[in-house]
C-alpha cells in the first residue's frame, strides 16, 4: 500500500477546523489549516506547546473526543476527501490501515498486560484480514525493520527500555504497511541517545520503505535531522510552510525567527532569545494576527488578519510579505 503517486499530493488539508466545547466557550484548537505533503517526504510541524498540533493529528485521524465540537473541512488523501467517508469505513480502510500513529507516550499506548508481540499484530489481523500466525511472522518482520530483537515478542511492555517501547510503537505503526505515519512528540520522554537512535531508524524507514511522515514536535534541534518540510503552528493556525533547508537557514514568519533564535547554536557566540508575552487563549484568539502582540515587527496592517502569502515557493501567513 506504499503510495507511489509521485506526481500528486499524498496528503492535502483545505480549511481544516477542529473545535473543542468548553463551559467557557469553544477552544480553537485547529482553525483552517492549510498544507500538503506529498509521498516519501518528512514534514514537520513545529510550534510551542498548547498552539494545537497533537489536535492537528486528531483531525487527521478522526481521533474526536467527546467535548469535540465543530469539525469540518477537507482531509485527501491520494485525492480522495477521506472527511467524507461514513465512520466505520474511516474506521477500517483510513486509521492505522493508511495512516497510523506513534503516540508521545508509548508505555501509556501499551497494554501492561499483553505481550508485545500480540499488540503489534492486532492491527495487522484486524486491518489486514490476516490470522495470527501470519501477523506474527510479519511482527517479526516489523521488529527487524525498527531494531528490536526477535524475542522480544513473548515480553510484556514494563520489561522493556523507554526506547525498545518506543521502536515497538513503531512498529504497530507499520505493521500495516500504511502511507503515513503521524509521530507526535515520538522522542520526548527519551534521553538524547536514545533520541538519535529514534531518529536514525525512522531516517532509514523513510529511505528503504518510502513511508512519508508527519512529526510533530516543539524540539526544533532534533526535528532538523527528519525534515523535508516545516510548518510552523502558531495559535491553531499555521503560519508558515516551507522546506526544511531554507527553513532552517532564512526563516520568513516572525514567530518562526524567534523560534530558531531560541536554539543553542554550538559554532556561534550568541545568546538564545525568548519570545516576550504569552500565547493567545485559543478560546478568544485575537482578531487579526495571532501573533501580533508578541511581534517586534508589528505595524498598522497586522489589526487585520493576514492572508497566505507565497514567497519564491514558501507560504507564510504575515502582511510583512505583501507585495
Amino acid at each position: 500500500m506504499y503510495n507511489e503517486m509521485e506526481n500528486n499530493p499524498l496528503l492535502r488539508l483545505e480549511d481544516l477546523v477542529l473545535y473543542f466545547n468548553t463551559a467557557h466557550g469553544p477552544v480553537q484548537a485547529v482553525d483552517g489549516v492549510n498544507f500538503e505533503l506529498n509521498a516519501n517526504r518528512a514534514v514537520v510541524v513545529l510550534g510551542e506547546s498548547g498552539c494545537g498540533k497533537s489536535s492537528l493529528a486528531k483531525a487527521i485521524l478522526r481521533l474526536l473526543p467527546r467535548n469535540a465540537g465543530k469539525y469540518e473541512g477537507h482531509i485527501y488523501l491520494n485525492g480522495k476527501d477521506i472527511m467524507t467517508l461514513p465512520e466505520e469505513e474511516f474506521r477500517q480502510d483510513i486509521r492505522w490501515a493508511s495512516i497510523s500513529m506513534v503516540p508521545q507516550a508509548a508505555m501509556n499506548s501499551l497494554n501492561p498486560v499483553i505481550r508485545v508481540g500480540e499488540q503489534v499484530a492486532e492491527p495487522a489481523v484486524i486491518h489486514l484480514g490476516i490470522d495470527k500466525d501470519e501477523a506474527i511472522s510479519l511482527v517479526k518482520k516489523m521488529f527487524q525493520h525498527v531494531g528490536v530483537p526477535e524475542d522480544f515478542i513473548s515480553r510484556y511492555p514494563f520489561e522493556l527500555s523507554g526506547g525498545m517501547r518506543q521502536r515497538v510503537a513503531i512498529a504497530m505503526a507499520l505493521v500495516t504497511s500504511p502511507n503515513l505515519i503521524i509521530l507526535d512528540e515520538p522522542t520526548s520522554a527519551l534521553d538524547v541517545l536514545t533520541q538519535a537512535n529514534i531518529f536514525n531508524v525512522l531516517k532509514r524507514l523513510k529511505k528503504e520503505l518510502g513511508i512519508s511522515f508527519i512529526l510533530i514536535t516543539h524540539d526544533i534541534a532534533t526535528s532538523s535531522e527528519l525534515a523535508d518540510d516545516v510548518a510552523v503552528m502558531y495559535a491553531g493556525q499555521i503560519v508558515e510552510v516551507s522546506d526544511a533547508h531554507r527553513f532552517f537557514t532564512e526563516p520568513l514568519h516572525p514567530y518562526s525567527k524567534k523560534l530558531m533564535a531560541s536554539v543553542p547554536r554550538l559554532h556561534e557566540d550568541k545568546e538564545p532569545e525568548f519570545i516576550t508575552g504569552r500565547p493567545p487563549s485559543l478560546i478568544n484568539p485575537p482578531t487579526g494576527c495571532r501573533f501580533a502582540d508578541r511581534c517586534p515587527s508589528r505595524f498598522e496592517k497586522c489589526v487585520n488578519e493576514p492572508p497566505e502569502f507565497e514567497v519564491e515557493g514558501r507560504k507564510v501567513k504575515c502582511w510583512l510579505y505583501e507585495k
